[in-house]
Formats: C-alpha cells, structure tokens, sequence
C-alpha cells in the first residue's frame, strides 16, 4: 500500500510577527464572549498589549446578592479586561517568560483580570509553573499560557480549519474528502477486479503512457522492460494491499518443524507460456532439469511436498482501469497501469511462500529465509547450498524471457497457498 500520508509540525514561528497576533485573536473568539476583540499591538505604543479583550459577564451587573462577597477587579457594565500578549519565538525559558509579566502594568491598578500569553514554542513544566505563580502576584485573575502545542490542537479542531488553511495553505476538510475519493477508487478498482479477473489465469498488465505496444523496441542489446513496459502473469487474487500475480513457482520441500525448506532453482513454472504471451521468445525450458526436480519431489514423503511461489503485489492506486476484452494482439485482460518504474515496473513489492500441497490436511508452511535452508533438490551437479551465493534484496521486474530462476529474500510472508499439483 501506499506511503501513509502525515502532517509535519505547524511553522507558527515563521509567521510575520502581526500575524503571529491575528491568529491568536482569532483563535481566541470563542474562548470567552466577547464584547471587543481590540488588535492593539498593530500600531504601536500598545502599553504591552499585542490583544486586548472585553469579556461579558451575563447578569454581573445586576447581580446584588453578590455584593458582599470579595470579587475580583471587573470594570462597571459588567465586562473584564484580558490582555493578550503573543510571541514568535522559538524557545522562552522561565526566567524569561516570568521578565514579560514583570513588565507588564499591576493588574489591580490597571482594572485588568485576564490574561493568555501565547507564543510559537514549547514551554516546560517548570516555566509554566513560574508563569502562574507570578501572574497571581501581579493581581491576575486568570491566567494561560499557550505554547505551540495548544495552538496546533486548535487549528486541527474543525472549527478553525479556515484558520488552518488561511494561514498555512492546507485544509483537512479538504484531506479528509481526498481521502474518501481515493479510498472509493481503491474499492470500486476492488471490485472491478473480482468481477473481471479469473484467479490462476493470465493477464496483461502494461504501463499507460508506453505508445510502443505492442511492438518491443528493436533494439534486443537493452533489458526487456527498456524495450516495452508490459507484462503478461497470471493473477493469484485480490488482497487488502492489491492484486497478487505469480512470477516464479518451483518445486520445494517444508520440513515437518516448518523450519527447514528448499526448493529446485533451475525448474521455474511461474512464466506464462508462450501461446498466452506472444512476446516471450521461444520456449527454452530446460525439460530434463525438470524431469530431474520432479523426480526428487516425488521421493520426498507426500506430507513435505510444498511449492515455493514469489508473488508481484500491485497496489489498487497503481491501477487505471480493466479492460476484460483485450485486443488484437491480445486477447487476455489488459491491467492499464501508472508509469512503471524502471526497478519495480508498476509493482509495489514482492513476497514469497513455502507451502505444502496437502489439500486434506494442515499444510506445512516455512519462512525461505536462507539460514534455515537444507539440500534436498540438486542444484548445480557442481555446487551445494553453502556454495551458491546469497539471496538479492529484490526479485527483478519479470521479463517474459526464460532465464535461471533467482532466490528472493522476502519483504513478509505472504498469503495464498499455491497448492496445486504439477
């Protein structure tokens, strides 16, 4: 499947510093209600207010029952001032932190209640702690802090995602409709699939943007996906990461621990035959190499008798569409693809199985991986196991063309069980 996408921290500190304040002030409209939201710190002189906020108290000034008790400073007409003070800076330690309140008006003296400091940077415990214990010295009512972390949990509230994308150029609204359309084409290409697509049968997958089929470059000195970007392999299934078609099958052993496995190199079944791909050259299997492997399958007991297959998964994403009627050339499925990539073709990764063949039993299942395999196929007259060399990362892009069968080092274990007899 693909990459999951994520989003990177929010860059509150590369904000203009104005702007830095408007989106605090507008974060903060519905923190309290409101009389006025006053932007002062924009023309200068603004007595350390970069914000200053009137708060209306419902039923305060009529509220006589109250009179007697000790109240905090709230102006007539029942409002109370907030300052809001902002700053773009990316580290404010506690000692700094507690030097702006010190230069900050008392503020009992000053009629003031509230206050929220905010800027573009992580506090600790410790700054945090410093800052309400000199905001109660200094009269202050209430007093918050917001670090760079409350700010980003109120951006990716719903509500303000309009500020999100005013002022950083993303919505996740808008995400969120992207991924249910991509969620859809991944189903409805699904679905499209099964109904289409015959499991075990051969198909043609081919990149869209290649205009040379179905003639393969001339030039046969380049590999076979230089010379035309299509394929012909035969589907296995869909699964939640994509279609699953088969590029090698070979005979192979599983021991009864489901630790030890081997399989015969030189004997490949997976290449579809050349009566279904008109562009594999002519058939060039080496039949008594496999008369060979299958006569020492035959020898192993029925129980440890498995099929070692490698499988290509394309991602539904990589998927444009499905032809089921194919054309001239060919009359197989065409599976139209996004660009291959030069090293994968369309292909996202591949995987690999061991498994037995025992349809009526559990079947014995081994993880190929190479230091648990033993000898129980003849390889090479002239080699052993230990001789051959180590497993590649990646199994190439097929070729269409016969050549001596290479061991994949596995990304997982795969799903599907191959089980079929010879």
């Amino acid at each position: 499947m693909a990459t999951t996408r994520r989003i990177g921290p929010l860059h509150l500190e590369d904000l203009e510093p104005h702007r830095f304040e408007d989106l605090v002030r507008q974060l903060i409209y519905d923190f309290r209600s409101w009389r006025s939201l006053e932007a002062t710190g924009r023309a200068g002189s603004d007595d350390g207010f970069d914000a200053r906020g009137t708060e209306i108290i419902p039923g305060e000034a009529n509220a006589d029952e109250h009179e007697d008790e000790e109240e905090a400073p709230t102006p007539p007409n029942g409002t109370r001032v907030w300052l809001i003070q902002c700053k773009r800076e990316k580290a404010i330690a506690a000692k700094k932190l507690t030097g702006y309140l010190e230069a900050l008006p008392e503020a009992d003296s000053d009629g003031l209640y509230g206050i929220i400091f905010a800027a573009a940077c992580n506090f600790s415990k410790t700054a945090r702690d410093a800052f309400l214990l000199k905001a109660r010295e200094r009269g202050f009512m209430e007093a918050y802090v917001w670090g760079k972390g409350e700010i980003e949990d109120m951006l990716f509230q719903p509500k303000n995602d309009h500020l999100l994308f005013a002022y950083f150029g993303f919505s996740l609204k808008t995400r969120q409709r992207s991924l249910k359309t991509e969620v859809r084409a991944r189903l409805a290409t699904k679905r499209k699939a099964q109904r289409l697509l015959e499991q075990c049968n051969a198909v043609l997958i081919r990149d869209a943007t290649d205009d040379r089929y179905p003639h393969l470059d001339p030039e046969e000195a380049r590999s076979r996906i230089d010379r035309g970007r299509w394929t012909v392999l035969t589907f296995k299934g869909c699964f939640s990461d994509g279609l699953h078609f088969l590029v090698d099958r070979h005979f192979a052993y599983v021991g009864d621990d489901e630790q030890e496995w081997d399989y015969a190199e030189r004997v490949n079944d997976g290449p579809v035959h050349r009566h279904e791909n008109p562009w594999r050259k002519e058939e060039e299997d080496d039949h008594e190499a496999r008369a060979a492997a299958m006569a020492e399958w035959e020898v192993l007991p029925e129980r440890n008798r498995a099929w070692f297959e490698v499988l290509a998964v394309l991602p539904y994403e990589n998927i444009l569409d499905i032809d089921e009627k194919g054309d001239e050339y060919s009359g197989l499925p065409h599976i139209y693809t996004t660009a291959f990539d030069h090293r994968k073709g369309p292909f996202h990764h591949y995987c690999a199985s061991v498994e037995t063949i025992d349809r009526w039993g559990v079947p014995l299942r081994a993880s190929p991986e190479e230091d648990k395999r033993v000898q129980k196929f003849n390889q090479n007259p002239s080699e052993t196991v230990e001789d051959q060399p180590p497993l590649p990362e990646r199994l190439p892009v097929p070729d269409d063309e016969p050549s001596r069968p290479r061991r994949p080092r596995l990304d997982r274990r795969p799903r599907g069980s191959g089980r079929a007899d010879p």
